[in-house]
């Protein structure tokens, strides 16, 4: 169940995310993964159903 609750997420915001796509532009990947995981609602939220799962 959380694993598809992940997945849905990521494929709905994640996937195509303009801010993600701009910061690996303008700065790198792994940046942009930080921001991700860091600053974006959605990102902070799959990071907590990443930590359930532990």
């Amino acid at each position: 169940m959380t694993l598809r609750t992940i997945d849905k997420l990521n494929d709905h915001y994640c996937s195509h995310c303009l801010l993600k796509e701009y910061h690996r532009k303008e700065h790198n990947k792994t940046f942009a993964h930080h921001y991700c995981i860091k600053k974006c609602t959605v990102g902070i939220e799959i990071k907590r159903l990443g930590n359930v799962l532990q």
